[in-house]
Order: C-alpha cells, then structure tokens, then sequence
C-alpha cells in the first residue's frame, strides 16, 4: 500500500519522499507506504500511514490505482494499491525520525526513486489535474478562508503553468465549489482582498 501526499509551497507542487533506512533499496527515496495490519482495510491503512506521516487525516484521500509492475525484482511479484492526499502544509507535522526520516520534494527537482515510484506519482498528478476540473478536491490545500489570488496560485502549481486572472475568477464563481464570506484580508501593499471558502468543507 502506498500513498502519494501532495502539498503547494511557495507556488510548487510538492510531494512527500521517505528516504529509506533498510534493504531493499536502502539510502533511495520513495514514497511512503507499508503493509495492511490483521484485520485492516485498504482506507484505513491508507488513513493510518498519512496520520504517521503528516499527523492530519481529515483531509482530501482517495484511491488511485493498483499497480503490478513496481517491483523490479522479477521473483517477488508485489502488487501495490495507491492512494493520494492532499494537505496543507500549515497543518502538517512530518514525522520525527532519523531512519526512514521524510522529506518534501518538488516534483521538478524528485530525485531518482525505488521501485519505480515515479511512476506512481505521474499518475496521481494527472488524476489530481483531472479532478480539479469537476470537483473541488484543493480544500485540502487551502486554510479555511483564503483570497482567490491564493486559490488560482493552488492551481497554477498543480497545472504547472499560468491562468488568466479574469477567466479564473470567472470560472470559479461559477461553480458551486467556493463562497465568498463577508472578510477582507490586506497584505498592505494591495486593497484589501475578499476572503473565500470552500462551500462543502465541513
């Protein structure tokens, strides 16, 4: 079981990376992951390895795929079931440890990684931008209250290019994802700007 947990920091997608302490692949990085517990289904091992690696759990998790190819030794035969995550990073708590110790990478700047673990996260990126046409899967990636600068610099991260100001803010208010509340926040270089909020988000 693996689980992919994005973030966006200074304007980059970012994935969480362990660098592994042990054989096989000792010294390599990858993404974190383990085996089901007695009686544990896959959510809740995906929900535990996310807590221990981040310390939330309410927050975006779905499944992404089962993989049967990771493995690069031929006489093991391992299959892989994926998740993915979304947080945000004022939330999280990476894990204290100098064996398996975590770390978050740029996907622009992953290093090679074990068992073909790239793989895994070129599909949870693309499954990442597909949702974010049709649902609003960034909440995760945002506080509570946010600007819509804030919202479209989630999105440009995820997408990797540049959105037209107009045509995003458009776009957003019309769907049914976000609200806008009766705040204003001001950084003192700007007017103050509205502040928004995810409309589902409990």
């Amino acid at each position: 079981m693996l689980v992919v947990i994005f973030t966006v920091v200074e304007g980059a997608l970012q994935v969480l990376l362990i660098e592994r302490s042990a054989a096989p692949a000792e010294g390599r990085w990858a993404i974190p992951g383990g085996a089901l517990q007695h009686g544990e289904s896959l959510e809740q091992a995906a929900v535990r390895k996310l807590a221990e690696e981040t310390g939330v759990t309410d927050v975006f998790l779905e499944q992404l795929y089962t993989f049967g190819d990771l493995d690069a030794s031929p006489h093991e035969g391992s299959v892989g079931v994926a998740w993915f995550a979304l947080v945000d990073p004022a939330r999280v708590r990476l894990a204290q440890r100098t064996a398996w110790r975590p770390e978050w990478w740029s996907l622009a700047e992953i290093p090679p990684l074990a068992f073909d673990n790239e793989l895994v996260i070129d599909v949870a990126r693309t499954r990442l931008i597909g949702k974010l046409q049709y649902t609003d899967a960034a909440y995760s990636l945002l506080p509570t209250t946010f600007t819509m600068r804030e919202l479209q610099e989630v999105y440009e991260a995820i997408l990797g290019r540049t959105l037209d100001k107009r045509n995003f803010r458009r776009r957003l208010l019309a769907t049914d994802f976000i609200a806008a509340t009766s705040e204003l926040r001001s950084d003192g270089r700007h007017r103050p700007a509205r502040l928004y909020r995810f409309a589902n988000r409990s």
